[in-house]
């Protein structure tokens, strides 16, 4: 079965079901209808890859918070199995435990350790990041050099994280944009580069990946 057909599948289901139980893990994803099935079949991961994402995510964050509870500040994002750790902990002990947990999860590929010791950020600056994270993600939709869905962005403490199966000349676009962004003040590159084919291959229409 090829990947458009396993997104169709799952979409149909995410619109009937308005749940996707993950055979792994057996926590529920509560899907938000049409829009999540829409986001799944624009993104260039296997449907079977962005489960997996999902699922890392929530078991990560289950764990950390059973180990640590909410005094350290520690976000988890998953992208094509790899997993990019941001925020804040109380020292070096912490840091290298929650790298530890992670690599424990099901699934996971990579860990990038990006955790700063130090006091946790406040809500203030935490709002400012989704600002900047907002904005940056506008940018990419307005200058139309690349799908923006093809590019995830997490910030932390004004510096932007790029994330997604990108090829060269879509990242040097992406974090050019990111880092010309207001309010910015360093951009990280978290990618995983594919050729230019690779990429016509995977945004190709569902009927011509059928054929190939």
């Amino acid at each position: 079965m090829t990947p458009s057909h396993t997104r169709r599948k799952l979409l149909l289901g995410l619109c009937a079901a308005g749940t996707l139980p993950l055979l792994q893990g057996c926590f529920p994803v509560v899907a938000t209808g049409v829009g999540a099935g829409a986001m799944m079949i624009a993104d260039r991961r296997s449907s079977g890859v962005y489960v997996e994402d999902e699922g890392i995510e929530w078991k990560a964050a289950s764990r950390l918070r059973e180990q640590f509870g909410t005094i350290n500040h520690i976000n988890v994002t998953s992208y094509n199995r790899n997993v990019l750790l941001t925020g804040e902990v109380q020292n070096e002990t912490v840091r290298a435990e929650a790298e530890r947990i992670i690599a424990g999860v099901e699934n996971v590929r990579g860990i990038i350790n990006e955790l700063a010791i130090g006091p946790a950020s406040s809500m203030s600056a935490r709002a400012n990041d989704s600002l900047i994270t907002s904005n940056v993600k506008a940018r990419f939709v307005d200058g139309q050099h690349f799908s923006a869905n093809h590019v995830k962005v997490v910030t932390e403490a004004n510096v932007v994280f790029l994330m997604g199966l990108v090829t060269r000349a879509e990242a040097d676009a992406a974090s050019a944009i990111a880092s010309t962004s207001q309010g910015v003040r360093k951009v990280v590159r978290v990618f995983d580069y594919i050729s230019d084919d690779e990429a016509r291959r995977l945004d190709a229409p569902a009927g011509s990946k059928s054929k190939q």
